[in-house]
């Protein structure tokens, strides 16, 4: 089969996990790079890009439908909420860590961070959070591949910046220093810190990549794009869901906000469901994030955003 992936170092790491893991089932594969527009233009705000939802996405998707390349590898988080009707999502790996992770050249926590410090972030939901927790931040772009971004903080561009821990994780790199954040406070954007592998439907592929699946995260996964399915916001919404069940399996705990883009407002919710009735349950928790102002704060944030692209644009 064809694996469609992004050309990242991250992207290629994640793939090849694929790969040979299919290749232990006994399924030979050959590896295509596809650039996306998220890749193409690292010079300005994720928000800026023109396909907007699924900046990541959206070519892997279109070659896939078009040129038949029966698999695609991505990070889950990427993906849009809604999805052609040709795709499916065959399997999602288990999850690696969610956490989002503070790197500074000194090892220091969010709190010994100096007043007015200088983070770097490309998230607008990272931005709002850390705003919220500290509204002294100077919060400024930061684009690229991994690489690139570590190296941009030991140029001494940025004071700290954050990153999605499994990415590091993933690259082998388990003995940098970093500081986990809250998962509270900062909740991170829902599917974070898992690889999703999407085939064409009504293929082989299909049943060929379900062999990978893991239940679990899958369930957890999908509550997640339930819970903030009504917000109807799109990748630079700042959004945030985690799901995990308890160790005893019967309940899953559910934790999904949504922010103003300066931090200053946000509404959430922090509920645990039923194991045996968690998509009916996840649906009615989105649905009451949406009606309880949910929905109006995302739509004010897409304004927002809208008005920052403008704005860009005329200059």
């Amino acid at each position: 089969m064809i694996i469609g992936t992004r050309g990242s170092r991250l992207a290629l790491v994640q793939t090849r996990k694929v790969a040979a893991l299919l290749k232990e089932k006994g399924i030979e594969t050959d590896e295509q790079i596809i650039k996306t527009d998220g890749d193409r233009f690292t010079d300005r705000p994720l928000y800026q890009v023109s396909t907007g939802v699924g900046a990541f996405v959206r070519e892997l998707d279109d070659a896939m439908i078009a040129d038949g390349i029966e698999i695609a590898v991505h990070s889950m988080k990427d993906l849009p909420t809604v999805r052609p009707d040709e795709l499916v999502t065959a399997a999602v790996l288990p999850r690696d860590s969610p956490y989002d992770v503070l790197l500074t050249k000194a090892g220091l926590t969010i709190d010994e961070l100096p007043k007015n410090a200088i983070i770097g972030t490309s998230s607008m939901r990272r931005r709002a959070q850390l705003l919220r927790y500290r509204p002294d931040l100077t919060i400024e772009e930061l684009r690229g591949n991994i690489d690139t971004r570590l190296r941009k903080l030991e140029e001494g561009q940025y004071d700290g910046i954050i990153l999605a821990e499994a990415g590091l994780e993933r690259m082998g790199w388990n003995d940098m220093v970093r500081t986990r954040l809250d998962i509270d406070m900062f909740t991170p954007s829902p599917n974070q810190g898992t690889v999703a592998v999407v085939a064409l439907a009504g293929t082989p592929a299909v049943d060929a990549v379900a062999l990978l699946n893991d239940e679990k995260s899958q369930i957890e996964t999908t509550i997640e794009r339930l819970v903030v399915k009504d917000l109807e916001g799109g990748c630079t919404t700042p959004i945030g869901a985690y799901a995990k069940f308890e160790s005893n399996g019967k309940r899953i705990r559910v934790r999904a906000e949504v922010l103003s883009c300066d931090g200053t407002k946000s509404i959430k919710v922090d509920e645990k469901i039923s194991a045996d009735n968690w998509a009916e349950e996840a649906e009615k928790l989105g649905k009451d994030l949406a009606n309880s102002g949910g929905k109006m704060l995302a739509e004010e944030a897409i304004c927002y955003i809208q008005e920052l692209k403008d704005q860009k644009e005329k200059k």
